[in-house]
């Protein structure tokens, strides 16, 4: 069965970054399914719900804002990279982004990697920037 995309999947990905950092918690709950699931696998932690989605971002601690770097969308998917900001420090997100047919965010992968030296063994081979 065919089903026809109603929705623009890179500007709900983009909505989804900017209600978060307006702290527009209605416009930002509106852009996820009731059901919605969030999980990060590096702490294991996963949040059910749009209700209680909506609540872990407004209580997250700290004054931090964030931009969106990049954004790749397919029909009922994206991948964001935002640069995250708290206390001074910059740190990279990365986010898979699931949509169901009406334009919903169904499921949200988070990724927040730490960068790291590389092994001296292949400073030979790169350029580091």
């Amino acid at each position: 069965m065919l089903v026809h995309m109603t929705f623009d999947s890179e500007a709900v990905a983009r909505a989804y970054w900017e209600t978060a950092e307006a702290r527009d918690w209605d416009a930002f709950g509106e852009l996820l399914a009731a059901d919605v699931l969030y999980e990060c696998p590096q702490t294991r932690e996963r949040v059910r719900g749009r209700k209680a989605y909506v609540r872990f971002n407004r209580e997250f601690p700290g004054d931090w804002h964030l931009t969106i770097d990049h954004i790749v969308a397919g029909d009922q998917s994206a991948v964001t990279w935002t640069s995250f900001v708290l206390d001074g420090g910059v740190d990279t997100g990365l986010a898979f982004l699931d949509f169901d047919t009406a334009g919903k965010i169904v499921k949200i992968t988070d990724f927040w990697p730490e960068p790291y030296e590389p092994p001296t063994n292949r400073a030979h081979l790169v350029e580091r920037y």
